[in-house]
């Protein structure tokens, strides 16, 4: 969810700025918009309007003039206090409301200095002022009688505009706080939905990182041993020679190949990013592997009993497919020369099981850069795919990688 396709839940779709009270640590207050003083201002004309009506009654009531000149100041003062009620308005609303009592032209101005209350304070101050309130309707006819109305049809007319006032600014105070609390929803959906779109991002470079590294690491594994074999034997039989190339031809051939179903996937349109040209391997094509690694010169068994090796789920095949070729490849740089056994096992219902061991190498071995990052992107598919890896040495040197995938049955 967006602001663009919530506009209503923007500020500028709000009935009313958000409450001013006084600025925190002496920070510069807000200054007022234009629709601050428009509004501002209408409310400013309402009240002096009331005070106007209410000024002409006094007058027709036989009031001494000294008393209506007292009235006007009164209320003239009242509505311009006004201008200040959202940065004051329990202090209005307490002072409008008393003034009122001794004049009634303050009668617009305390209401709407109450209403104003009841927009931007919480409801105990403005349960407070509206108790104070609704003494000031019982005694301002007392005081300063209609001579129009009688008193309890003056009282029962103050207590329902005290009513109406609290209520009706109590429900545009609820209003905002709506608004706010669903734009504020809004924006926390939007950064939400933008952490979600950064972690998948994250997540498909990370595939795209892992894939790049077990589907290259195995081919250029070949490179890197067979070269080395040439760099250290220069005067190795022609046929050698001849076989190694061959090698290392066909592992930079099929290096290139992988490479280029890589790139193609990421130029490819759509969510899912297309498909590779070739199928990504499964536990089918384990043997194919292992073939693969004996035409390179290792010395590989592989001792399977999976029945179907094309009827094990496609994501656990080729997360077994993964793990055996990454071992393999290590095998190759780090114990050349040692045999290796692979052993798979497996029924539905029971899981998979993938175990790739060494014995340790014999002599010196050259070293073979490498960031251990195989192992840990191992670990990680296992996890993902439910199940779980162990990897380390054995006790008489060599290495042993070891995982389990589920299976359902």
């Amino acid at each position: 969810m967006t602001r663009t396709e919530y506009p209503w839940l923007l500020p500028s779709a709000m009935a009313e700025p958000p409450e001013r009270g006084p600025a925190p640590g002496g920070r510069p207050r807000p200054r007022r918009t234009v629709r601050d003083w428009v509004v501002d201002s209408l409310v400013f004309l309402l009240a002096a309007g009331i005070g106007l009506l209410a000024g002409e009654a006094v007058q027709q009531a036989d009031t001494p003039e000294a008393l209506v000149a007292a009235d006007l100041v009164a209320g003239a003062a009242a509505c311009g206090a006004l201008w200040v009620r959202r940065r004051f308005p329990v202090a209005l609303a307490v002072g409008a409301l008393v003034v009122g009592v001794l004049a009634p032209t303050a009668g617009g101005a305390s209401m709407l200095a109450l209403f104003s209350l009841a927009v931007h304070r919480p409801f105990r101050p403005v349960a407070a002022v509206g108790v104070l309130a609704a003494v000031s309707a019982v005694v301002q006819p007392l005081v300063r009688p209609d001579p129009g109305a009688s008193y309890p049809a003056s009282v029962v007319a103050g207590l329902v505009l005290v009513l109406l006032m609290v209520g009706w600014g109590m429900l545009v105070r609820s209003r905002r706080e709506l608004f706010r609390a669903l734009r504020e929803r809004a924006r926390r959906a939007e950064a939400e939905a933008a952490l979600r779109a950064e972690q998948a991002q994250r997540l498909a470079r990370e595939a795209i990182a892992r894939e790049m590294h077990d589907v290259l690491a195995h081919r250029l594994t070949l490179l890197s041993v067979h070269a080395g074999a040439l760099e250290f034997r220069p005067g190795a039989p022609a046929a050698e020679v001849a076989r190694a190339a061959g090698v290392i031809r066909d592992s930079a051939h099929e290096a290139l190949q992988d490479l280029r179903e890589i790139i193609g996937v990421l130029r490819a349109p759509g969510d899912d990013g297309g498909a590779p040209d070739r199928p990504r391997p499964t536990l089918a094509a384990l043997g194919a592997l292992v073939e693969e690694s004996r035409g390179a010169g290792m010395d590989v068994v592989l001792d399977s009993d999976v029945p179907d090796p094309g009827g094990v789920p496609a994501s656990t095949g080729r997360t077994a497919y993964r793990i055996a070729q990454e071992a393999l490849t290590n095998a190759r740089k780090h114990a050349p020369g040692t045999a290796v056994r692979v052993v798979v096992r497996g029924r539905p219902g029971d899981g998979l099981s993938v175990e790739v061991a060494n014995p340790a190498p014999a002599g010196e071995v050259q070293p073979v850069p490498g960031s251990g990052q195989g192992l840990i992107g191992l670990t990680e598919r296992a996890v993902l795919a439910g199940g779980r890896l162990e990897h380390g040495g054995t006790g008489e040197g060599g290495f042993r990688v070891a995982a389990w995938l589920p299976w359902p049955p």
